[in-house]
C-alpha cells in the first residue's frame, strides 16, 4: 500500500532531510586514505543523536533474521550496497566508497501531545534516506566517470518525479544516460517509498520494465520516494558477498550510488535531503 504524506508531514520531513545532507556532507570530508569505516559510522551516530533522530540502519531486521550491525553502509569499489562500517575496513588511495544513511527524526517522547507523528513508528519520528559515492584520494579517470555518470543520472530522473508521470519514466531516463556513457543499471536492487518507515511501497526500479515483473505506478502529489540508482561499470548483475549483509558486482568491476528523498508535489518535486 501507497502512503501518503500530509503537508504537515512532509514539512517534518524537510527538517530531517536538511539535517541529514548536512550530516552526510560531514562525513564526506572525513574521506581520506587511512581512516576506517568505523570511524565514520561512529560520527554518523553522534551527529544523529545530536540532532535528535535516531539511525534508521542499525539493528535493522534483515531477511535472515539478523540485524544490520551499522548506522551507515559503506559499500567500497565493487561492493553495490549494504556494507556495513567496520574498523577492519580502511580506505586505501584510488578507491570509492558509497555511504548510504537514514534517519528518524524526531522522537516523540510523549504522543498525547498535539505534536505531530508518525503512527507507524513506536518512536514517533519520520524517515529519510540519502546516499553519495566519494572519491578517495586520487581515483582512476574511469572511477570519476562513474561517479560522475551515476549523479547525473539521479538528477535526470528527479526531473521526471511530477504528476501524472509514472515509475517508469524515472527508470527509463537513468538507463537511457548510463548505458549511453558504457555503464550498466542494477536490476536486483530498488529505490522505494519512505517516511512512515524505512522502505515503503511502492518499489522503483532504476531502469525500464517492460515485461510486467514490477508494479508501475504514476507518480501523485503527497508520494515521498527515495530513488538511488546503482550504477557499474561492466555487468549490471550483482551476487552475496562473503560477510552476508553486502552485494557485490558479479565481474569485481565498480559501482557507483547517488539517493535522495523526494516529495511529489502538485506542480513538480521537492528534493528534501538536499542542501
Amino acid at each position: 500500500m501507497i502512503r501518503k504524506k500530509t503537508k504537515e508531514e512532509i514539512k517534518i520531513l524537510r527538517e530531517g532531510g536538511k539535517i541529514l545532507a548536512n550530516i552526510i556532507k560531514e562525513l564526506g570530508e572525513m574521506v581520506r586514505p587511512g581512516v576506517d569505516t568505523k570511524k565514520i559510522n561512529d560520527r554518523a551516530i553522534e551527529l544523529i543523536l545530536e540532532a535528535k533522530g535516531r539511525p534508521a540502519f542499525k539493528d535493522l531486521p534483515m531477511a535472515d533474521g539478523r540485524k544490520f550491525p551499522t548506522a551507515i553502509c559503506a559499500s567500497i569499489d565493487n561492493q553495490v550496497v549494504h556494507a556495513p562500517a567496520l574498523p577492519t575496513r580502511v580506505l586505501k588511495n584510488g578507491q570509492i566508497i558509497k555511504i548510504d544513511i537514514g534517519m528518524e527524526f524526531p522522537l516523540i517522547k510523549n504522543k498525547k501531545s498535539k505534536v505531530i507523528y508518525n503512527k507507524h513508528s513506536n518512536l514517533g519520528g519520520f524517515y529519510t534516506d540519502m546516499a553519495k559515492t566519494f572519491l578517495v584520494g586520487n581515483v582512476s579517470p574511469e572511477a570519476k566517470k562513474l561517479v560522475a555518470v551515476t549523479r547525473e543520472c539521479l538528477n535526470l530522473a528527479i526531473k521526471q518525479v511530477k504528476p501524472q508521470n509514472d515509475l517508469n519514466d524515472i527508470g527509463r531516463a537513468i538507463q537511457k544516460h548510463a548505458e549511453k556513457n558504457g555503464f550498466s543499471v542494477v536490476r536486483e536492487m530498488v529505490g522505494h517509498g519512505v517516511g512512515h518507515e524505512v522502505h515503503e511501497d511502492p518499489q522503483i526500479p532504476h531502469y525500464e520494465v517492460r515485461d510486467g515483473s514490477m508494479r508501475i505506478v504514476s507518480l501523485k502529489p503527497g508520494m515521498v520516494i527515495a530513488i538511488e540508482p546503482m550504477i557499474n561499470t561492466g555487468e549490471w548483475m550483482i551476487k552475496a558477498s562473503d560477510d552476508g549483509f553486502a552485494w557485490e558486482t558479479v565481474d569485481g568491476g565498480l559501482s557507483a550510488q547517488f539517493e535522495h528523498t523526494i516529495a511529489i508535489t502538485e506542480n513538480g518535486c521537492e528534493v528534501l535531503t538536499r542542501l
